[in-house]
């Protein structure tokens, strides 16, 4: 009688650890805290601004503590990822396509739906003379950072499509570190032109920050697929599915949804898949940035 009461103790036991989950094999792989971060395309205290209710929101939509953590440039965002000190990234692009190549299992969630065809801007000063690509022949020229995809991929890529080579053509070439700092580059006179995101591009223009008498566009990318929320391969894969249905529930028309949206200039989420970033892995080897 006794063997049998131990009997019956033990299975209430495992039944009870069982009912907390505390046997599920996907237990470990869900973190008590969400760690969250941004490639560092704009500058530290703006970034702060945006990704901080996105980390509030997730919080309160996950069940879980969701912080954001700021990086100090793009490799560290990849570096981190694949040593498992962050969780979740707003990636562009070819920081994706990086990120997976170096974990081998960097999964993308969503994307704001503008993403699907995102665009570069070039910009310049009227007083340069530059009017299409083939002025730039000659030039100063800033690109954002070096692992941007809207700063430098894609712009070096369609340069390189229409004769242009930054390596042999431009009188020099640099690399600001941000899009915001491109901008401000331009206009200061420090660079004769530079390509930059077209989102920033707009909220720069919106906000006053550059005045548009002064700084131009004078040519704008074909589309190509850009920024995506990216999560651990390994994370567990029914929060990532809650996180992406955080993502996709948010409604534009609903006033808190779009006070949130507007941070990242979108009107929507949608969920994306690896194969979708093929392009970007393909102008990076054509480019010379990823073999």
């Amino acid at each position: 009688m006794r063997h049998r009461w131990i009997h019956i103790g033990l299975s209430s036991l495992v039944a009870v650890v069982a009912s907390l989950g505390l046997l599920s094999p996907a237990w470990s792989d869900a973190p008590k805290e969400l760690r969250v971060s941004a490639i560092p395309d704009e500058n530290p205290t703006e970034l702060m601004r945006i990704y901080t209710p996105f980390a509030e929101y997730l919080s309160k939509e996950l069940g879980i503590p969701v912080r954001y953590y700021p990086v100090v440039d793009y490799a560290a965002t990849v570096e981190a990822l694949a040593a498992k000190k962050l969780d979740m990234v707003w990636y562009g692009g070819f920081t994706f396509v990086q990120a997976r190549k170096r974990t081998g299992n960097a999964l993308p969630v969503v994307s704001r739906e503008e993403d699907l065809r995102f665009h570069s801007k070039f910009i310049t000063r009227p007083e340069t003379g530059i009017k299409n690509l083939a002025d730039l022949k000659g030039k100063t020229f800033s690109f954002g950072s070096v692992s941007s995809t809207s700063g430098h991929l894609m712009p070096r890529y369609f340069l390189l499509q229409n004769g242009i080579d930054p390596e042999k053509d431009f009188a020099k070439f640099s690399f600001s570190g941000a899009h915001d700092a491109t901008a401000l580059w331009v206009e200061s006179g420090k660079v004769d032109a530079g390509a930059l995101n077209e989102a920033v591009w707009d909220k720069l223009v919106q906000a006053k920050k550059v005045d548009p008498n002064k700084v131009q566009v004078f040519w704008t990318t074909p589309p190509y697929i850009d920024y995506v929320w990216t999560v651990r391969g390994d994370l567990d894969s029914a929060l990532v599915e809650k996180i992406a249905a955080a993502f996709t529930k948010l409604n534009y028309s609903n006033p808190a949804d779009r006070a949130l949206m507007d941070l990242q200039r979108t009107k929507g989420y949608v969920r994306v898949k690896v194969e979708q970033f093929k392009p970007a892995e393909e102008a990076a080897i054509a480019a010379g940035l990823l073999q």
